[in-house]
């Protein structure tokens, strides 16, 4: 099975990002300004920051700890670099957060 329910939507406000552990992996949701989600792995490749804790707008999520910016889309460093972190198809089924474990 590669769909996982990991919580509730209403656990994370709009414009911000929460992490959950996932079948032995970090993964950072975010809920969009306008509802909807994405999921990346939550760990920044370059230093371990915690994605989930950073600025995130409808594109982008900034690691706090260096700057580094990750599609929240593709997962690709936006700088062009190439660092890059897994995109994770997520939805909302019932209120509930589901993310499907394959990499988009």
């Amino acid at each position: 099975m590669t769909d996982v329910i990991v919580g509730s939507v209403d656990e994370i406000p709009l414009g911000e990002g929460r992490t959950f552990a996932v079948d032995g992996a970090q993964i950072a949701v975010f809920r969009l300004r306008d509802g909807s989600l994405r999921a990346v792995d939550a760990v920044c490749p370059h230093k371990g920051g915690p994605l989930a804790d950073g600025l995130s707008d409808d594109r982008v999520v900034v690691c706090p700890l260096h700057g580094h910016s990750f599609d929240l889309s593709s997962g690709v460093e936006s700088a062009g670099a190439a660092m890059s972190v897994r995109s994770y198809p997520v939805a909302v089924s019932d209120g509930a957060i589901r993310i499907n474990l394959r990499p988009v």
